[in-house]
């Protein structure tokens, strides 16, 4: 079976097709600057050269019709037949309470997103239009809908609960949710893979670090607890995301500066964070060159950020009553081997032995970064979310045919 595998987004689409015979990739590829007249489609073929091609993309539908030309095509092409692809998983950020696991695309799913949208705005829509694009040019090829708050609906109540009138959950359900379930899960599992241990047995903290971030408390293979809450915002500082605030500041905020709801909104998700602090840059690795240049901005930034993870991840153990693993992931989670040297030689209180030389190694594999006898093993697993939607959407497809 071939799984498509969708990721859209308000003005991009990144795509992968997988043969679940072996689950490798055929091929992938990413369509940029959608709603443009110079929008962008880099298509990655598995053996081939890659392509590029700049054209007018106006909407997710002509989107989708490139993709599926560029999967065809005779010179670059990797299928001979649209046929050929048996079904389409697509990522979705919010579920709400109602999806606590992967389902099926039909009326009432789309339904239920669709009224979703307040607490994913920047998300949902987006997906929606990739179902229903998809829908347009492949009729009748069954598609799935993987969501990244799915994973933390095992969460007790104590922890998703916010401590405001309960009225609010009731009519709104106003709670946390949590987001980058997929990659929680993911890198959970090859975590325990790896030290070959039974998940069931361990307590794992997962990092994933990019430019939104969120860390999570796996206990048992499920999540017990997570940084971010209703939205993406609340929880670590993130590239351009405010995280944790005192709430009294954003009314404060708006009566000086006379700002509207969506300015505020916008100030806190596109104006903080790293960029923020160090007034030149949402990138890591921009400000960790700042760090190293003893630029007082970039260091403020580095430090700030380094030492709210450490902090998570030290009340994440407490939560748990211990720790067996700490796993990093994501783009600066698998690339920033200082953040990660800071962040663990600051927390030799839980019995964790750095290995200096193992964290400076760049490697696309599963790798521990303590050393063999270090109390609490720390990882780095790169992260696979487009592989548990192509898994989630073949077991549900498969179950569909059978």
């Amino acid at each position: 079976m071939n799984v498509l595998v969708i990721n859209s987004g308000s003005s991009s689409l990144k795509y992968q097709l997988y043969n679940m015979t072996d689950e490798s990739v055929l091929a992938k590829g990413l369509v940029e600057r959608i709603g443009m007249d110079s929008s962008i489609l880099t298509h990655k073929p598995t053996g081939k050269q890659e392509v590029t091609e700049v054209s007018e993309i106006l909407e997710h539908n002509t989107a989708i019709r490139k993709v599926l030309a560029c999967l065809t095509d005779a010179e670059h092409g990797v299928i001979s037949s649209i046929d050929e692809i048996n079904a389409v998983g697509h990522r979705v950020v919010h579920g709400g309470e109602t999806f606590k696991a992967s389902a099926l695309v039909d009326g009432d799913a789309k339904s239920e997103i669709r009224r979703l949208f307040d607490l994913a705005p920047l998300h949902n829509p987006a997906a929606v239009m990739g179902i229903t694009a998809t829908e347009i040019n492949m009729p009748g090829v069954p598609q799935a809908v993987v969501f990244d708050t799915a994973f933390h609906q095992t969460m007790p109540e104590k922890a998703y609960m916010y401590a405001i009138p309960r009225v609010l959950y009731n009519k709104y359900k106003v709670r946390r949710y949590g987001a980058h379930g997929t990659s929680h899960d993911f890198v959970s599992k090859a975590a325990a893979e790896y030290l070959g241990r039974p998940l069931e047995d361990m307590k794992i903290i997962t990092c994933h670090i990019g430019n939104g971030a969120s860390v999570t408390a796996v206990q048992g293979g499920i999540s017990v607890d997570t940084s971010m809450g209703m939205t993406p915002l609340e929880g670590l500082m993130m590239g351009t995301r405010s995280g944790d605030i005192d709430p009294a500041v954003v009314p404060y905020v708006m009566n000086k500066e006379e700002l509207t709801p969506g300015e505020v909104n916008s100030m806190l998700n596109k104006h903080s964070g790293l960029l923020a602090i160090s007034g030149t840059s949402s990138d890591m690795r921009d400000i960790i060159d700042g760090y190293e240049k003893g630029e007082p901005n970039s260091t403020l930034a580095f430090e700030m950020y380094e030492y709210r993870l450490r902090k998570y991840i030290g009340s994440y153990a407490a939560a748990m009553n211990g720790v067996d693993a700490i796993v990093f992931t994501a783009g600066v989670g698998e690339n920033a081997s200082l953040l990660r040297e800071k962040v663990l030689s600051n927390l030799t209180f839980l019995g964790i032995e750095l290995d200096p030389e193992a964290n400076k190694v760049r490697s696309g594999d599963p790798r521990r970064i303590s050393t063999e006898t270090s109390k609490v093993q720390a990882l780095v697993v790169p992260t696979n979310e487009e592989l548990v939607i192509a898994r989630d959407t073949y077991h549900l497809v498969q179950g569909l045919n059978s």
